[in-house]
């Protein structure tokens, strides 16, 4: 595996796999890594001739009172994840790499920035298109790969994608969970055992509304109250917000006649969590 420092490395070498005639796939992380990124891995192998990954934590996604400085960092534990799973190339930029002093120039996605996680986190969602789109000029990949967990991130992306025509396909793949229902996130490790217990709340307040969807309910409403009444199952989790929105405009919807995604946020101890789930 080779690791690649500076955007020009990186350029270079994912522009040598195209003379080749090869598919480049493309996994970006901002390390920490866990079973939900490996699968990512994964299913670039499965689509790609040649996999590329990136760690880089993000300073720009990050809230002046957010967890920036004790965000895990786990890079040689990182790299041998990847090298296990036949990563060919990594990009490890600097800080300093991705913005050189002087940089002045956002990438916005008017309209959904400020919905479900950006408006809790206000500039969140400016800081991962700005670094996505940084990436996607540095790797080019054909195929970029994300996880579901992140859905409303996904669909800043995928505006994104479009608006600014990116020749990159996007795949979302699905949620990895542990055996007890909470999602894998690299902000699991900041949790206690009590913690932990309490965190599992999330995926069963979302179970319970994919199970009053399967016997029939509609009504978006009805849906959400039973959700949140699973939330106050547990007083010392602070929920952040329980949605059901449409999962390419992140509006809510008053009745599910398609597709529909149900995002749940909130709050155990200092550590923030999400969690969704399609609704049909």
């Amino acid at each position: 595996m080779k690791i690649l420092s500076t955007i020009a490395e990186m350029r270079a070498a994912a522009r040598a796999v195209r003379r080749e005639g090869k598919l480049l796939g493309f996994v970006p992380t901002m390390g920490a890594l866990h079973e939900g990124h490996l699968s990512l891995v994964r299913a670039a192998r499965q689509r790609s001739d040649v996999v590329a990954a990136s760690i880089f934590v993000n300073p720009t996604q990050f809230g002046p009172k957010e967890d920036f400085s004790k965000y895990p960092r786990s890079f040689e534990r990182d790299c041998e994840l990847l090298q296990g799973e036949g990563v060919e190339l990594l990009f490890a930029p600097t800080s300093e790499e991705m913005y050189p002093p002087g940089a002045v120039t956002w990438v916005t996605v008017e309209g959904l920035s400020e919905k479900l996680d950006g408006k809790s986190r206000p500039g969140h969602f400016r800081g991962v298109t700005t670094v996505v789109a940084k990436l996607f000029h540095a790797v080019e990949p054909d195929v970029a790969f994300f996880g579901q967990k992140d859905a409303a991130q996904v669909a800043n992306l995928r505006q994104m994608v479009r608006d600014l025509n990116f020749a990159v396909e996007m795949v979302v793949c699905p949620i990895v969970r542990e055996a007890d229902g909470l999602a894998l996130s690299s902000r699991n490790a900041y949790l206690d055992s009590e913690q932990r217990r309490q965190a599992r709340v999330l995926s069963r307040a979302l179970r319970q509304m994919a199970a009053a969807y399967e016997r029939g309910e509609r009504n978006a409403l009805v849906l959400a109250e039973a959700g949140r009444k699973v939330m106050a199952e547990e007083p010392a989790v602070r929920l952040d917000y329980l949605e059901i929105v449409d999962p390419d405009t992140l509006d809510p919807v008053a009745t599910i006649a398609r597709p529909t995604l149900a995002a749940v946020a909130a709050y155990v101890g200092a550590t923030r969590l999400i969690d969704n789930v399609v609704l049909g």
